[in-house]
């Protein structure tokens, strides 16, 4: 498999901003009463992955991002949390997003509940006890918020980008 300069920079570019985005979010205090909500400013990156720099690019930078922000701000526990989350949103972000009516932000909210859905199977299989399902509503309706915002966001940027580049 050939791998093209451009193509490493253009991660290494995308890695690097989504790390930083996600260093910003860990400084953010967001006190709820349900752990484990997040903002999700890195996905604007990963929605730009996807729907711009092509699936092998958006997997490997939500891989990238999960490892390097895992080591360099959660630790290996938070890590497998986010993989596990990452994973199941990047599998079904790919899958929606072959569907012609599926706009960016419909997209932006699929990835954002599958990483819930995600995390919470981590915990079920960590804690061992049902009870962990009852954050799910709550994590699914901050889920769609979240996923509004970020692909509202994400659409906002590639129409900026766009017409930079029609310029």
């Amino acid at each position: 498999m050939k791998i093209k300069l451009h193509d490493t920079a253009m991660l290494g570019l995308l890695t690097a901003v989504a790390l930083v985005l996600s260093y910003i979010e860990h400084l953010i205090p967001l006190s709820t009463a349900v752990p484990g909500i997040k903002l999700g400013l890195s996905n604007t990156v990963v929605l730009y992955a996807l729907f711009l720099a092509g699936k092998k690019q958006a997997v490997l930078l939500v891989l990238l991002k999960v490892f390097i922000s895992g080591f360099a701000f959660s630790g290996v526990s938070a890590m497998l949390y986010s993989f596990c989350g990452g994973i199941l949103s990047i599998l079904c972000m790919l899958f929606f997003k072959r569907f012609k009516g599926v706009s960016v932000i419909g997209v932006s909210v699929v990835g954002a509940a599958a990483h819930n859905i995600g995390q919470c199977l981590v915990a079920l299989g960590f804690i061992a006890h049902r009870a962990i399902l009852l954050y799910l509503p709550f994590l699914l309706v901050s889920a769609v918020i979240t996923g509004v915002l970020t692909g509202i966001t994400a659409e906002y940027i590639f129409k900026h980008l766009s017409r930079r580049n029609n310029q």
